[in-house]
């Protein structure tokens, strides 16, 4: 099979289209916030593939909708921010069905006898009326390279799972889900310029979409949302995980799987004022997601609208903000410059 008509089998299996997660939120659907008692069949099947087409190398994002159904992003040469070239990309559509021995068969629309076949973490495409499949793919499982960094010295813990004395939130709310840090938090302490280290977990929610699926955020001075959000397998836009809100978009989409625990590393420079309080320089942020550079040193003009202190000359706080989703937080602590 050439790459033509690679492309086309791609193609039939999506219907020519890719499915926009730009939905609200149906009532009633499932949350799942710990991996280990998901019962959705479908979590074993959504995730990261990654193997050989025919003598190319290529890499399958493939993203859980619910019952069955579920969109698909494969990435010549490897997954974002690990071999892919950043340029052939192509994005489908696809239902399933998932038999009783847990194989999940996906079929092209209209069914033209191709097909991919999911079992036990192997993937397999099959061309029409071949004996044999053309590309045989396996379901990785990445973890980011600064998943666990230790705090240096001089470094202010904001949190290390023991307690949350460094924080504060809601009347009423807790703060902690067992040893992790929920969402709606304010540092007590203010800060200007800093390096900041911290682990986030996004839930599994796959008939939610969009902004509801996942959604969180950090703030940094309480003032400039590094957006946090389950944004697997989506473009990478500015509203999206790893997007500065209303800044910039990433450079790469480093987004992981939902349930999946993910890391930022965030140098920030605060806005400058001169005495009469006008703005002499603007906030300038770098953002490394899961260890790769996606910002660097971009210019935060303003605040972000939803922020909860608008741009001044006084420090703010580390917030992470409360969008009614179940995002957790560990391992967060800050390096004044």
């Amino acid at each position: 099979m050439n790459r033509r008509s690679l492309f086309c089998l791609f193609a039939s299996l999506t219907a020519c289209s890719f499915t926009s997660l730009l939905a609200e939120e149906k009532e009633g659907s499932p949350v799942f916030t710990d991996s280990t008692k998901v019962t959705d069949p479908d979590f074993k099947v959504q995730g990261e593939y990654l193997g050989t087409i025919e003598s190319g190398k290529w890499a399958l994002q493939v993203v859980a909708l619910g019952d069955g159904k579920f969109d698909f992003v494969a990435y010549e040469g490897g997954l974002p921010g690990a071999g892919w070239n950043n340029k052939k990309q192509h994005r489908m559509k696809g239902g399933g069905q998932t038999e009783k021995n847990g194989k999940t068969i996906l079929k092209s629309d209209p069914d033209n006898g191709s097909q991919v076949v999911i079992e036990n973490g192997n993937m397999t495409l099959m061309a029409p009326g071949a004996d044999k499949p053309f590309g045989e793919l396996k379901r990785i499982e990445r973890k980011s390279p600064t998943l666990g960094k230790k705090s240096p010295e001089g470094s202010t813990v904001l949190f290390d799972g023991t307690n949350t004395d460094a924080w504060k939130g809601k009347p009423g709310k807790d703060l902690l889900d067992g040893d992790l840090l929920v969402q709606g938090v304010t540092s007590k302490e203010t800060f200007k310029d800093f390096h900041l280290h911290l682990e986030f977990r996004t839930p599994y929610k796959p008939k939610a979409r969009g902004q509801g699926r996942g959604n969180s955020g950090f703030y940094a001075q309480g003032r400039y949302e590094v957006q946090i959000l389950d944004s697997f397998g989506l473009e990478g836009e500015e509203n999206e995980c790893g997007g500065i809100y209303s800044v910039g978009k990433p450079s790469l989409n480093l987004c992981l799987p939902p349930l999946t625990w993910q890391t930022y590393d965030v140098d920030f420079k605060a806005a400058r004022f001169d005495k009469s309080g006008k703005k002499t320089s603007d906030a300038r942020i770098s953002v490394r997601h899961n260890g790769v550079l996606i910002h660097e040193n971009v210019v935060a003009d303003h605040s972000t609208t939803a922020s909860p202190l608008k741009e001044g000359p006084e420090n703010g706080p580390v917030y992470f903000q409360d969008h009614g989703n179940s995002v957790r937080f560990r391992n967060v602590w800050l390096l004044k410059k």
